[in-house]
Formats: C-alpha cells, sequence, structure tokens
C-alpha cells in the first residue's frame, strides 16, 4: 500500500502542507505531489518531544502525573487526552478542562508552550440524577458508570434500587438535551433529570412534574 505524508510542494505549495505519495522512503524520501504530480526530495522533520505535567481530578481526588507529547500537539480544552505516566505506569483517560501556558489559563495551546495541563478523568464518572416524584419530592441521586455509557432521552434507567424514567440531560457545556431518543455519553453530562417509576403497579406510569 502506498504511503502517503503531508509536506510542501517547492511547485504549487511551498508555504503550504499538502498530500504526497511517497516513493522511496529513507531519511529524505523522494515524494510526487498529489496536486502538480512535482517529484522532489523532502527532509522530514524529526519531531522533539515534551514531558508535561499534568493534574487530574476523579470524583474528590486529584493527582498529578507527567506525560510525554510531541512537542507540536495541539492542545484544547474539551478535547479528550490520555495519559500515559511512564513512573507510575499509570494510563487514564481525561476530558482537558483548563490548560496553563505562557503564565495564564488559555483555551488552546501547542504542548511545548503548555506549563501544564488539568482534565477529569473519564474511564469512570459519577453522574448525578435529579429524581421528582410527585410535583415537590426531589431526590438527589448517583450512578458511576463507564465514561462511554450512554444515557438515552425517554428510557428508563436503575439507580440502585430505584427506576427511573430520563426526562432530560443537561451536559457540561450548559446546554440541555430533552428530545426522545437522544443520546448522551456519561463523561459529557453535567446532571441528569428524571421521573420516578411507580413501583407495585407493573404498568410504565409515572408520576407528572412541572417540566
Amino acid at each position: 500500500m502506498t504511503r502517503e505524508i503531508e509536506v510542501e510542494c517547492p511547485s504549487c505549495s511551498p508555504d503550504e502542507e499538502i498530500g504526497h505519495e511517497v516513493l522511496k522512503e529513507g531519511q529524505s524520501p523522494l515524494v510526487r505531489c498529489l496536486e502538480c504530480g512535482q517529484v522532489h526530495a523532502v527532509k522530514l522533520k524529526t519531531p522533539k518531544s515534551v514531558s508535561l505535567k499534568v493534574i487530574i481530578s476523579k470524583m474528590d481526588v486529584t493527582n498529578t502525573y507527567r506525560t510525554e507529547l510531541d512537542s507540536e500537539t495541539i492542545l484544547q480544552v474539551d478535547d479528550e487526552l490520555v495519559i500515559d505516566d511512564e513512573e507510575t505506569g499509570v494510563v487514564i483517560p481525561i476530558l482537558i478542562t483548563a490548560l496553563d501556558a505562557g503564565g495564564k489559563r488559555v483555551q488552546i495551546a501547542r504542548a511545548e508552550d503548555t506549563e501544564a495541563i488539568w482534565g477529569r478523568a473519564i474511564d469512570e464518572v459519577t453522574v448525578k440524577f435529579s429524581a421528582q416524584e410527585g410535583t415537590e419530592k426531589t431526590e438527589v441521586l448517583e450512578k458511576r458508570v463507564p465514561g462511554d455509557y450512554e444515557f438515552v432521552v425517554g428510557a428508563e434507567e436503575r439507580v440502585g434500587n430505584k427506576r427511573l424514567f430520563i426526562n432530560k440531560i443537561k451536559v457540561r457545556d450548559g446546554a440541555f438535551r430533552s428530545r426522545k431518543g437522544d443520546v448522551v455519553l456519561a463523561k459529557y453530562v453535567k446532571r441528569i433529570f428524571a421521573r420516578k417509576k411507580w413501583e407495585g403497579s407493573g404498568q410504565r406510569d409515572f408520576r407528572r412534574g412541572p417540566w
């Protein structure tokens, strides 16, 4: 299978990387531009790696790790990242919640400019439910699930010994999902609003609340 890489073309794109077909491998491979057909040799850059501090919150516990990244890696708040700490052997998928670069908090930064990554572990998460019974009583419940567990608006969900009917889901960006069939992964859930199911009736009936 032919390998393709993105590099500058001296003929049609000297300032921007575009697709090339590799004709001959090596430290200075021979390539053909997929735009204009120009054949030329290129000098591939050897990526540098940087060791970054990563502060990870998991439930009520915060730990600090270090991870190696390509210096050119673009980091952005709300992106997912797998942290691999070689010293401890810990591997944790996280959702980036903040970045420190240039002495301040930023939304996006290159790895080489980043001083610290802040994140929330998403291998397992605790999801909070506001479960309504009747028109006034609301109980707060919690369920621990894998980060990729799917919650579906309109579906039944068992939390402990309670059977709930999911009515609405608030996601971490502040938006709501309330259309039947909407799916939200647990790692993005801020809170789930639900109704308690009547027990003992054997029917799929739910108490009504002011939704």
